[in-house]
């Protein structure tokens, strides 16, 4: 009787773990974590956001390439955001459609989003996603980078973003632990 009762209670068992784990792959979300980076510290937190989500990569690059001296770099973007530019991509995700959540990093220029992130934005449909921005600075802080975003992103379901000072961000993944919590996305 023990033996039939424990057989009974391992299979319930099993199958309520076969549910559980069904359930979890039917409400799983495909993830991008999309940035555009030029001194590298936006791609350290993208780094850090694709570990704690385990979603995919996709590095926002522009055809032609920043300058790589700082005051010349930040003249060039100032003259892109003035100009309301969208510089080309060299490429684009493959297949947007299969993501359901869509974090976007950048650095904070000019008080915004570099040119580029605009780019990205607007060179898809993201209505029903649920887009995420996150952003580094050298001490502007968020400025309007967030509210231009929201104005970029269509009809996407925006989550707070978060914001992390370039210089800290190698210490920044308890930070980026509870931001995630916090907006319910682990």
């Amino acid at each position: 009787m023990k033996t039939k009762f424990l057989g009974v209670f391992l299979m319930m068992w099993a199958m309520i773990g076969l549910e559980a784990g069904a359930q979890h792959t039917a409400n799983a979300k495909k993830v991008l974590v999309a940035y555009f980076s030029w001194s590298g510290n936006t791609r350290n937190l993208a780094h850090q956001i694709q570990e704690l989500t385990g979603g995919d990569l996709f590095e926002i690059e522009t055809v032609k390439a920043y300058p790589e001296k700082y005051r010349s770099c930040t003249e060039y973007a100032k003259k892109e955001k003035e100009a309301d530019a969208r510089p080309a991509l060299k490429s684009k995700v493959k297949d947007m459609d299969a993501y359901d959540v869509v974090y976007v990093g950048f650095p904070n220029w000019w008080g915004t989003a570099p040119m580029a992130i605009w780019s990205f934005l607007e060179g898809y449909d993201l209505t029903g996603k649920t887009v995420i921005p996150f952003c580094t600075h050298g001490g502007g802080g968020e400025q309007k980078c967030f509210s231009d975003l929201a104005r970029h992103a269509g009809k996407a379901d925006l989550k707070k973003g978060f914001i992390c000072h370039g210089g800290t961000v190698g210490d920044a993944r308890p930070k980026v632990e509870r931001w995630l919590e916090e907006i319910g996305m682990k």
